[in-house]
């Protein structure tokens, strides 16, 4: 049995990230860039006006002045007269600068006066050169890196990335992962379970959990104890990047997952971690010119099937997806209450996370064992509890899994 850092090793030797391809900008949210992005234009592609108001020639305006307007321009418009000393544009915000002007003067302090509205008078009592404009290229000039490879791509960078033009990107795609529940005692989540019977709530969960972890989930439903059927179901999870499955792999009679994973090929890189609750979780690797598939069988026990995905699944598709190994958020926080437990294991205990009086706090909540999927839902953390430790003392300070 080894440590669950010496596994996070091992599943990180394998984890490798897979080859980058084309894509359509808009359908990047969530991926990471393969290439650097350079800008093919200057933005703002021309001066432009930050505010309504006037465009003038700065010394002209002292208070009370009267210039004569020349034209309104509006945004998408182009100006078709340079303003001169005496005169001013009517501007609307991000219009381009008339050339001659140099500042823009609010709308705020202006009057239109005259019989024709021909007129403005400016009531300000000096301009600066440059005042609310933005000169063209100073945001980006023609050429320039906007965004780095491996940069994670979010709506921001959607945005970037329309403003420079690159309507297609290289990028790292998601990882496709399939999902398989094992027992001949699950049932659907519409059905009433008859005696000996259960709901299946590993599937729904940790579907939602690769799809928050941005990989696409393939669901394979359930596969009952029977070899012919995993092996049907095992084959085809095997044409993805990743194959989950919970259930199947203690030391039960019915416990054949590794012995079908190994008849397809899937070789065995660790079988049991020092951790609790997840003690059976196991991983392997199935050799493939596309990249090794990875397959992790995970506890049947919905709480020990989440805690070795956050634990181990999750890093290995941040990793197969371009970004670093192991993005699991964690802190640290004072505990709030006198802990008791008894494992030499680690133990990852459901707990809330809270703050008081500015500090972090732990509180771990009444957890009743890897079956309580009910109590789990109240945490929103991990507490990780060494081994050999009979009580924790409030105040001693822990680490947390964010959830």
């Amino acid at each position: 049995m080894i440590s669950v850092e010496e596994a996070l090793e091992r599943i990180n030797q394998h984890a490798t990230t897979r080859a980058p391809r084309m894509i359509r900008s808009v359908d990047s949210l969530g991926l990471v860039l393969a290439a650097d992005i350079k800008s093919d234009i200057d933005s703002p592609p021309h001066d432009k006006a930050l505010m309504d108001g006037y465009a003038v020639v700065a010394s002209d305006i002292v208070p009370g002045v009267e210039l004569t307007i020349l034209e309104e321009v509006t945004a998408g418009d182009v100006p078709t007269k340079p303003v001169t000393a005496g005169t001013a544009t009517r501007i609307m915000t991000g219009a381009p600068i008339p050339d001659g002007a140099d500042a823009v003067v609010m709308v705020e302090r202006t009057e239109v006066v005259g019989n024709n509205g021909t007129t403005v008078r400016i009531d300000f009592d000096a301009a600066q050169p440059g005042l609310n404009i933005m000169p063209r290229g100073e945001s980006v000039r023609e050429g320039d890196v906007v965004l780095r490879s491996g940069r994670l791509i979010r709506p921001i960078e959607m945005g970037v990335l329309a403003e420079c033009g690159a309507t297609e990107i290289a990028a790292y795609k998601r990882p496709s992962v399939a999902i398989l529940s094992t027992g001949n005692e699950l049932v659907p989540p519409e059905k009433r379970p008859n005696a000996g019977q259960i709901r299946n709530s590993n599937g729904p969960m940790l579907k939602a959990l690769v799809q928050r972890a941005g990989s696409d989930a393939v669901n394979l439903g359930v596969g009952r104890d029977e070899r012919a059927d995993l092996d049907r179901l095992v084959q085809r999870g095997l044409e993805e990047d990743v194959l989950v499955l919970s259930g199947g792999v203690s030391a039960g009679v019915l416990d054949l997952v590794p012995e079908v994973l190994a008849s397809n090929g899937v070789e065995q890189v660790f079988h049991k971690v020092h951790l609790k609750p997840g003690k059976p979780v196991w991983f392997g690797i199935k050799q493939d010119p596309r990249g090794d598939r990875l397959v992790f069988g995970l506890p049947g026990n919905p709480v020990s099937s989440l805690v070795c995905f956050e634990l181990f699944v999750r890093p290995a598709l941040a990793s197969l997806a371009g970004q670093a190994f192991g993005n699991v958020e964690r802190r640290t926080a004072c505990l709030a209450t006198t802990h008791s437990r008894y494992s030499d294991r680690p133990t990852y205990f459901p707990a809330r996370l809270f703050e008081r009086d500015g500090q972090p706090q732990v509180e771990p909540l009444a957890w009743k064992g890897s079956a309580d999927l009910r109590t789990l839902a109240d945490a929103n953390c991990l507490a990780l509890f060494p081994p050999s430790e009979n009580e924790f003392a409030a105040g001693v300070v822990i680490e947390v899994f964010l959830i």
